[in-house]
């Protein structure tokens, strides 16, 4: 029996997969969490062969949660699935550790389908972005090209996202467990690499760029 973790903090979200997972004969969902440290003890708890994790979590990030995970247990498989553009998340997770991404508003069959890939030793993302991947691969460092997000740190880019969702300098602290004068810092970095003069400018470019992510699909 293959063991699995889930990592969602929308409990109808959590529901639905475990569900959907708990009908195949082989797979079982062996423990849930909704933040972070809880997700962590679970290793211990119940040794799982397989993480699904969500991207945004209670006062956590998914994505240092990803490195965490693989830091402590290198041969844990890890898929992510968010509500986040696959165009912009899919390489960095990869990155951190994870074999997969799918996105939320994919239908049931492909989230079952990522689990069985990524359990086969294989790596899930869509196709565009699976061309994305390779193309990167075979081209030399000079010639790689992006968008100017791309640039952003996975740090950078999650508190350029809360301040997308109005967060400010004390709640993005409280969230990812950092001092204001450290987020303070981020900021200036993103102003910087974004060509932006004010914090006013950041904001807005914050809030426009979240729109179009929630919009833009995979």
């Amino acid at each position: 029996m293959t063991k699995i973790v889930l990592v969602e903090d929308h409990p109808i979200v959590r529901q639905g997969i475990a569900r959907l997972i708990e009908r195949e004969d082989d797979l079982t969902v062996c423990g849930e969490a909704e933040e972070a440290g809880r997700a962590l003890e679970l290793l211990d708890e119940c040794r799982p062969d397989l993480a699904v994790v969500d991207l945004s979590l209670k006062e956590s990030s998914g994505l240092e949660l990803i490195k965490d995970l693989h830091i402590r247990m290198p041969d844990l498989l890890i898929l992510v699935v968010s509500l986040h553009d696959e165009r912009l998340y899919a390489e960095r997770v990869i990155r951190s550790g994870a074999r997969g991404y799918v996105m939320k508003d994919e239908a049931t069959e492909r989230i079952l389908e990522a689990i069985r890939v990524v359990l086969s030793g294989d790596i899930y993302v869509s196709e565009p972005i699976r061309k994305q991947l390779l193309r990167k691969q075979l081209q030399p460092e000079a010639e790689k090209s992006g968008q100017v997000y791309d640039l952003l740190s996975d740090r950078e880019l999650e508190i350029f996202r809360l301040i997308g969702e109005g967060c400010d300098t004390k709640t993005i602290a409280e969230r990812l467990a950092l001092s204001a004068k450290t987020v303070d810092t981020y900021k200036s970095h993103l102003k910087q690499k974004l060509h932006l003069e004010s914090s006013t400018e950041l904001i807005h470019r914050a809030v426009n760029w979240l729109i179009q992510e929630r919009g833009g699909g995979s």
